[in-house]
């Protein structure tokens, strides 16, 4: 039986921690390749494969992904009416968040094998079934890197600006961002907050 560090959590779930502190030092490629592995075990619809994964693991690569969505994200903040030296404060904070990351995921999503249908309704329930199978995707990747002794973070950025993403690596037009994750060894210095008790009784109901 797997042990458990809290009621009903297995250790392995309790192992996966949204980390964004890594060593200088890069990450292998096999193991990369082993955690995309891991996240195309993911369920989805009709047993469809609609996600696309980009492995970015050098420098060029890295600067034009921050440029392309840090410039979206620097519109945005201005229409929001955030003050200027703000803006360039959390603009270049994004850009070392992602310069200085060894490797990231960029998680993608297509409309390879998904079903087509002529009304909103329907269209818009089949991509939200796609988007839950890559949420599903991110976490099988994100339990693979700790088990591999990795850590990992997962940044929602590129769901507000996919076509950005998408251009700024150049990508196949059909091929949208939705979630970046941050991979690389973990600084031993890192201390993890203790995480709070689930409250049941307000996240859960039986009927």
């Amino acid at each position: 039986m797997t042990p458990a560090s809290r009621a009903g959590a297995p250790a392995f779930l309790e192992a996966r921690r949204s980390i964004r502190a890594f060593i200088d030092e890069p990450v292998d490629r096999g193991a990369l390749d082993r955690l995309v592995e891991a996240a195309c075990l993911a369920p989805a619809p009709h047993h469809s494969r609609p996600w696309r994964f980009v492995v970015v693991d050098r420098d060029a690569g890295k600067r034009a992904l921050a440029t392309g969505m840090g410039e979206r994200w620097r519109q945005d903040l201005r229409g929001d009416g955030v003050a200027p030296e703000r803006v360039d404060e959390l603009v270049a904070s994004s850009h070392r968040k992602i310069e200085d990351t060894p490797a990231l995921v960029l998680a993608c999503l297509t409309w390879d094998g998904l079903d087509r249908y002529p009304d909103e309704g329907r269209q818009r329930a089949e991509w939200g079934m796609a988007l839950l199978s890559l949420g599903a995707a991110v976490e099988n990747l994100m339990l693979a890197a700790a088990d591999a002794g990795l850590a990992s973070c997962w940044v929602a950025a590129p769901i507000f600006c996919p076509e950005e993403a998408r251009d700024a690596l150049a990508l196949p037009v059909e091929w949208l961002p939705h979630a970046l994750v941050l991979v690389g060894h973990p600084d031993p210095a890192y201390e993890g907050r203790p995480r709070p008790p689930v409250p049941l009784d307000e996240l859960r109901d039986f009927r």
